[in-house]
Parts: structure tokens; C-alpha cells; sequence
């Protein structure tokens, strides 16, 4: 659930990293993943998106008879995504940018410039050219970008925008108390994990339409951004906290995992498996060290995610349901423990 090339921190910025993770949403993060829970397949594990939330959607626009431009190139968009399933990964582009209309400024500019940095006129532009050129490599995929971009704009005037304005003030009491919660409770459980595996400040995203699968994208220490689940009530605030924890663990467990699996493994997909099972896994170890009254609403919740039912140890079911090879898993223990004592 990471993706995206490191960015460099500015080389100018002075001081100590800082270590607040205010909890935010953003429209245009919610829209651009709005608008991949529309047109692909969500067959994992622990889905991308929440379960039921394409035909919800759906339902609600054709209550509102707010067809969209996206709802006509569903076709066109899904062939390519289908060809180059590689284009998945462009759902972390929006935590890139401030806004919809930064990201629709940087599109243009990547357009224009046919994908190519040296077209650029300055150092700035051509690093955004060659990030942008990263997820959509073909004149194919550009122009996958500018129909999705098109019809992601045409349906949040039809439909999303006011959906999402409309959802954030029935959730407003959500934020706050998965705010207050995460500030002042969990993070003092978990910043000794954070600063150790550089993420010592960054920002959450609370996103409507992700499941247990968050977006984590890391650029340093000043710049990481992780977006998980929105829940629907006060009293489900905790399942955010679960996908942060799940998401902080990410670049452990695949450490973990890519050094204790064969070049065939990796070949046969076993590897992404493993990482997948693993970051589950992972959380309810760190939850175990740091936090353990979570430990069984943790595993509740990621076994409900993946439709898994639980037995008289929901651990054991945990366990059970994402399965590892023993030398990962007590390879992804020993690393946590590891960062924990800050060696």
C-alpha cells in the first residue's frame, strides 16, 4: 500500500523534522480515488475500497440522475487498466499535490511536455514531468490520464463534490474524535516507532472511500502521507487508527519479506503476497508491543475487511486468515522489536 518514488527534502530546510501528524481530508484525494473504485476490479484480500462502495455510489447517482462523463468512458478506461494493470499504482498521484487544481496544472504541464523532463524549462517542472512520467510511461497511458482527468472533473460536478461536502459535515464529529484519540492517546504509543523508521511527522488522510488498505506515500521525513479509512461513527474512530498502524509498518515488513524469499518466489507473486499478509501481520505485532488493548479490535477489523470470520481467539483467526512462512514472520517481529529498542 506504498507506492510513489521517494522525493528528496529540501536540502534548505533546517532543524529537526517535525513530529506532528495532524489528521486532514482533502477533496481531490477522495475524488481521484473515488474515481479508481469506479472503474476497477477489487479482488484483494483486504479489498482497496469498501466493500459494496461502486454499487452505493451508483445508487446514489442514479437516485440523483448525475450520469457523468465517467460513467461513459467506464469502458475505455477499464480496457486500458486491464492492459496495463501497472496503472493501478497512479492512485497515489493526488497526495502529491495540495489540490485538484495543482494536480490538474501539473497534468497539463506533462501533456503538453509529452511526458518528456527535457522539454521542461526548468529543473522544477522537469522533476514533476519525470515523476508524472513514472506512473503513465506511453503515449497510451498519457492519454489514459487526460480521459481520467476529464471525466473525474465532469463527474465531481455532477455529483462528488456535494456528496463530499455533504459527508464531511455529517463525519465532523468522526475527525474530531479520531483526532483527540490519535493526539492524544496513540501517537505517544507509537512515535518511538515512527522516529525510528523515519516517519516522525507527516500527515493522515482520512479518505471515504478506502477500506483496510491504505495509500502511504513516504518522501523523507517532512513529507509522508498516509491515507486511511474514514469510519462512519464515533464509536468506529478506532479503525482509522488500525489502518495507520497497518500503513507505518509497510516498509518493514517488506524488507522482511524481499530478504527471505527466493528469485522464484518473487517471480510467482509470492513476494507481494507476503507483503500484503505481512503488513497485517506486522500491525498487530507493533499493536502488541505498544498498544495491546487494541490488539483484538485490530484483528476484528482486518478479518471483517477480508470477509473472514472470526473464531474464539480472533489472534489465532488473524493468524490463520493471513497466513506466513514462519522465517518472515519472525523476521518482521525481530525488525519491530528491533526499531522499538532503537538500535
Amino acid at each position: 500500500s506504498a507506492g510513489g518514488p521517494p522525493v528528496e527534502s529540501d536540502p534548505a530546510v533546517s532543524g529537526p523534522p517535525p513530529t506532528e501528524w495532524p489528521i486532514r481530508a482533502h477533496h481531490h484525494v477522495d475524488l481521484w480515488l473515488h474515481g479508481f473504485a469506479m472503474i476497477q476490479d477489487d479482488t484483494t484480500l483486504v479489498p482497496y475500497f469498501r466493500r459494496g462502495y461502486k454499487a452505493e455510489m451508483n445508487e446514489l447517482k442514479r437516485r440523483a440522475n448525475a450520469a457523468s462523463q465517467l460513467d461513459a468512458n467506464t469502458g475505455r478506461l477499464r480496457e486500458r487498466l486491464a492492459a496495463n494493470p501497472q496503472l493501478v499504482n497512479a492512485q497515489f498521484i493526488a497526495q502529491y499535490f495540495g489540490s485538484l487544481d495543482e494536480m490538474s496544472q501539473a497534468m497539463d504541464i506533462f501533456q503538453r511536455a509529452e511526458g518528456n523532463p527535457r522539454a521542461a524549462g526548468d529543473r522544477e517542472t522537469a522533476e514533476l514531468i519525470a515523476l508524472l512520467a513514472g506512473y503513465f510511461p506511453l503515449p497510451v497511458d498519457r492519454d489514459w490520464a487526460r480521459l481520467f482527468l476529464q471525466s473525474l472533473r465532469d463527474e465531481d460536478t455532477r455529483f462528488y463534490r456535494s456528496y463530499w461536502d455533504q459527508q464531511q459535515r455529517e463525519r465532523a464529529p468522526v475527525l474530531t474524535t479520531v483526532t483527540s484519540s490519535w493526539q492524544n492517546m496513540w501517537k505517544p504509543r507509537f512515535q518511538r516507532f515512527l522516529d525510528n523508521t523515519q516517519q516522525a511527522g507527516g500527515e493522515i488522510l482520512l479518505s471515504l472511500p478506502l477500506n483496510g488498505e491504505g495509500r502511504t506515500l513516504t518522501a523523507g521525513k517532512q513529507q509522508n502521507s498516509v491515507a486511511v479509512t474514514f469510519p462512519a461513527r464515533q464509536s468506529d474512530a478506532n479503525e482509522a487508527i488500525y489502518v495507520v498502524v497497518h500503513e507505518i509498518v509497510g516498509q518493514i515488513t517488506a524488507t522482511a519479506v524481499r530478504d527471505n524469499v527466493t528469485p522464484n518466489d518473487a517471480r510467482m507473486g509470492l513476494a507481494d503476497r507476503y507483503i500484503a499478509a505481512g503488513a497485517v501481520r506486522a500491525g498487530a505485532m507493533l499493536i502488541q508491543e505498544v498498544a495491546p488493548e487494541l490488539a483484538d479490535g485490530y484483528a476484528r477489523y482486518y478479518l471483517r475487511s477480508a470477509n473472514r470470520p472470526f473464531g474464539s481467539n480472533v489472534s489465532t483467526s488473524l493468524a490463520q486468515a493471513f497466513s506466513l512462512p514462519e522465517g518472515i514472520r519472525d523476521a518482521i517481529q525481530s525488525q519491530i522489536r528491533i526499531v522499538l529498542q532503537g538500535i
